[in-house]
């Protein structure tokens, strides 16, 4: 089964999330995720918007659990940490 590695974010600090975007999408990468969305334009029907909305798709889970615990992504989310407020999740797929 594929999975989904689904962020809501608010960025409070665009210099050091530009740095964490840039790690992150190489972490992803070299863990076999593609984004498939990032940004762009969404319709919040429920519960609190953020105003950035990325998903991404693994092979699986475990993959993506590998990723976010990376020392690679690891690196890279320092530098999120203090740039932004975000909720990320992992979601198997039905695929």
């Amino acid at each position: 089964m594929g999975a989904l590695w689904i962020a809501h974010v608010t960025v409070t600090d665009e210099e050091a999330y530009q740095k964490y975007a840039a790690g992150a999408t190489e972490a992803i990468a070299a863990h076999g995720g593609a984004f498939i969305a990032r940004g762009g334009r969404f319709v919040q029907l429920e519960g609190r918007a953020r105003p950035r909305n990325v998903v991404a798709r693994f092979p699986d889970v475990e993959t993506a659990e590998k990723c976010y615990h990376s020392d690679a992504y690891q690196a890279a989310l320092k530098h999120a940490l203090g740039a932004s407020e975000r909720e990320l999740m992992i979601i198997e797929t039905s695929e």
